[in-house]
């Protein structure tokens, strides 16, 4: 009956029982119902008075403290001026730089010469549709305005090389990861009650330190190949795990190839206006021996190449809930990821150690023998060996 009754009628109910039930009436209907003992005894005074209360009136006049709103006018149009996403960004508000917590806010009121504390502040938020809310990826943020063309140029250079036989990879870096018996994200069966024990603190352990795993995947046959580094994500490391791809499963693969086409983003060690990774691409070149055809994606667009949703995706679906306690622990797992539709993946550890901050001299930037495309040059270009004349 509680919804369905306003506070007197709940006040006279509660009086009526207590006094049904003779000594300790009302102290037994206070704990059943959690109205308090004076409210009874206020309810039982009210059934034994003459005087009734007029039948719109809860309460006789003048009793009550006011209301938070009717005490402090002005209240809730100063909060909304605290919280409205638009003035909030505003230098001059007091929240601008700090983390808008129930308190601070009840704080920053009252220097406006608002007598209130956190709970009516958090109250009187709830009451105008405010919680918490935590950040949701949704912004691209600027679009290229060649977004879309680029994104054509690539599928149909892509296409054709594929059509012509010829070996398309699409590279990036994953995630580096902390090795050691740190929480790892997802779950994982284990007994009831009976979880995986970790460290209480992600820190790094200066002697197990990190895994950079750099990853090449064959679009043409759906196969993969990482190498696990463990100093820094560099062009030169780059580079090298794509020599390692071709000198165990490409060449293998595509044995009479002239091009090996490169998607890639536009950023990392990928970066195509750096100096470093152009230098490296011709290394590259020159090792394999084959034309290097690069297209990169837009800047903001990484998550559109193919080694993202068709690699990177399945090995840390992999190995979910599994804490990396070794570097081995982290090459077996890459390595026995699979997929119904038969992804193949291998791994191996590269220990060199990559410094960064290599500089390229002009004239090794001048020895690269490189082609720009009549399309965004700066994103799509070819780079031959050194030995081929252009």
């Amino acid at each position: 009956m509680k919804g369905l009754l306003n506070e007197r009628s709940r006040r006279r109910w509660a009086a009526a029982e207590a006094r049904s039930h003779g000594r300790g009436g009302i102290a037994a209907v206070a704990r059943a119902t959690g109205i308090s003992e004076s409210t009874v005894s206020r309810g039982l005074r009210e059934l034994d008075a003459e005087e009734e209360l007029e039948p719109e009136r809860v309460r006789r006049a003048g009793a009550g403290r006011p209301g938070i709103l009717e005490r402090e006018p002005g209240l809730t149009e100063a909060l909304d001026r605290l919280i409205d996403p638009v003035t909030r960004g505003d230098p001059e508000s007091p929240l601008r730089w700090t983390s808008k917590s129930g308190a601070k806010l009840a704080e920053a009121l009252r220097e406006m010469g608002h007598e209130v504390v956190d709970r009516t502040v958090l109250r009187l938020l709830k009451a105008k549709g405010y919680s918490l809310q935590a950040n949701k990826k949704t912004r691209e943020g600027a679009q290229h305005p060649d977004r879309d063309a680029q994104f054509a140029h690539i599928n149909e250079t892509v296409s054709a090389a594929i059509a012509a036989g010829e070996p398309v990879i699409s590279v990036d870096a994953k995630k580096r990861e902390l090795v050691g018996d740190f929480k790892a994200v997802g779950r994982e069966f284990a007994p009831k009650g009976k979880p995986v024990e970790v460290r209480g603190h992600d820190f790094k352990d200066k002697q197990l330190g990190h895994a950079i795993p750099y990853g090449v995947y064959d679009l043409a046959a759906d196969e993969g190949w990482m190498s696990v580094g463990i100093t820094s994500e560099t062009a030169q490391f780059a580079v090298n795990t794509i020599i390692s791809w071709w000198e165990h499963l490409g060449k293998l693969r595509y044995p009479n190839a002239q091009t090996l086409t490169i998607t890639a983003d536009s950023g990392g060690s990928n970066n195509p206006s750096t100096r470093l990774w152009r230098h490296e691409l011709r290394r590259l070149a020159d090792t394999i021996g084959l034309n290097i055809r690069v297209c990169h994606f837009p800047p903001g667009t990484s998550k559109w190449n193919k080694i993202e949703h068709r690699m990177f995706s399945f090995v840390s679906l992999n190995w979910r809930g599994k804490p990396l306690e070794s570097l081995e622990v982290i090459i077996n797992l890459i390595a026995a990821t699979t997929t119904n539709t038969g992804l193949k993946l291998y791994a191996r550890l590269d220990a060199r150690t990559y410094e960064r901050g290599l500089e390229v001299s002009d004239e090794q930037l001048a020895a690269v023998n490189i082609t720009r495309h009549a399309f965004h040059g700066d994103w799509n270009y070819t780079i031959k060996p050194s030995l081929i004349e252009s």
